[in-house]
């Protein structure tokens, strides 16, 4: 099911319903009940709830919580758990839900991270050609495939494989056992000498020296869906000063680089101003950072906006889980809530550091990247080839993928959903 209603971009059919707002009014007996509401036809209850929740957002601005309330109670009578692509259903799901079959259903329904990995596997192997010791550092331990094929790639290598250590970060202990013996045991398979390193941790919590840099070894960096997050940390570090250098132990001081290996990230953070986390990856001295972020402008600072961007990022993902999953697929339903229901309320419900769901376009990470010392590695060709044959593999022709400024947009029909990009130190 198309979204019904578009922004700038959208190739959608329908005309926009921002256009019918000023002729849709909320009743003036609001406050009892409202059966009429679920009568509405589809389309006239998603315009409907669109209009109810723009009218909630701009009482919750201007300081109106009694009429958002009111507003509130019309949105709770459209809402559906299994309705169409504008209803983010309200009910309560259990709490034994698994996190972990959440994301795994989003990683096999949708195409989006299958092709992230296309591109950061081959990124990866381009730029360690010839390299005999390889750390990766895995901000998103949650996926074995990806490093699964990774091996696979590397162990078919003209020159032999090379020494592979994997650093994978995650806050449940589950995640990372289950990556340890999985791709413990391809490596075995295939004869490639390898050492996983887990570490059980929340990024911002990350202790620095557990990452063990090593002399020699040729590095790489996987933040998949991770740097958004770390937009909650600058925030309100604008105004700190950044020394580009720090006494160490000894009363000495050391350059940026040779800091990074002391203290938490979320300490090495406060060091720095704005992109702080960006300096503290640049300090790393990777040969290659390959990003995965949600194209959309979902920082802004008005809740209006975040909420009209969030309307139309939002319903694009739910249209590819109705082109893929029935609608009364409880699997379906976990995603949903779990994860987009979840990442909404963020967007929309929260301030300051409890904010982290912070995705910005790619205009906007290309600015980032380059003022903290990253030039762009554009993505190859081949990558190309392997991502287009992987969106053609779910059959559906409304995935779109295009090429800019050497980086890849995957959309849903025109609205990008998400980007990827490579990058390396710039000294």
């Amino acid at each position: 099911m198309a979204p019904m209603f578009q922004d700038e971009g959208s190739s959608s059919a329908t005309s926009s319903p921002l256009q019918c707002f000023s002729m849709i009014s909320l009743s003036p007996s609001l406050g009892s009940p409202y059966p009429w509401l679920k009568e509405l036809k589809s389309e006239d209850r998603g315009l409907y709830l669109i209009h109810l929740l723009l009218t909630c957002a701009n009482h919750v601005a201007t300081g109106s919580l009694e009429n958002a309330n009111v507003a509130l109670e019309q949105i709770s009578q459209l809402a559906a758990a299994n309705g169409d692509t504008m209803a983010l259903n309200s009910t309560k799901i259990s709490l034994v839900l698994d996190e972990i079959l959440v994301r795994k259903v989003f990683f096999e329904m949708l195409p989006f991270l299958k092709v992230a990995f296309v591109f950061t596997n081959q990124a990866i192997m381009e730029a360690m050609e010839g390299e005999k010791m390889v750390h990766i550092i895995d901000l998103n331990a949650a996926e074995p495939v990806q490093w699964i094929t990774l091996l696979q790639v590397l162990s078919a290598r003209p020159e032999g494989p090379p020494h592979l250590r994997i650093t994978s970060v995650h806050q449940r202990k589950e995640v990372l056992d289950q990556m340890a013996h999985r791709l413990t045991e391809e490596a075995e398979k295939l004869d490639i000498p390898f050492q996983f390193c887990p570490i059980i941790s929340k990024l911002e919590n990350l202790d620095m020296d557990k990452l063990r840099l090593k002399t020699g070894e040729a590095l790489a960096i996987s933040p998949v869906l991770q740097l958004h997050s770390f937009l909650a940390s600058d925030d309100g570090l604008l105004k700190k000063k950044s020394p580009l250098a720090s006494k160490g132990s000894n009363g000495n001081y050391l350059p940026r680089a040779l800091q990074m290996s002391q203290g938490t990230l979320g300490e090495l953070l406060e060091k720095e101003m704005g992109n702080g986390f960006l300096n503290a990856f640049w300090g790393l001295t990777s040969k290659v950072m390959v990003i995965t972020e949600q194209d959309s402008n979902h920082n802004g600072s008005t809740l209006m906006e975040r909420l009209l961007e969030s309307l139309y990022s939002y319903a694009a993902l739910f249209d590819c889980l109705e082109s893929m999953m029935l609608r009364t697929s409880l699997e379906r339903l976990k995603v949903e809530k779990m994860l987009f229901g979840e990442k909404i309320k963020n967007i929309i419900a929260c301030e300051g550091s409890e904010r982290t769901e912070r995705h910005e376009k790619l205009e906007k990470w290309i600015q980032r990247l380059d003022l903290a010392g990253f030039g762009n590695v554009p993505l190859s060709y081949y990558g190309m080839l392997e991502a287009k044959r992987m969106l053609h593999s779910y059959g559906c022709d409304r995935y779109r993928m295009r090429e800019k400024n050497g980086c890849v947009l995957i959309s849903w029909q025109d609205r990008p959903l998400f980007s990827m990009s490579a990058w390396r130190c710039r000294k």
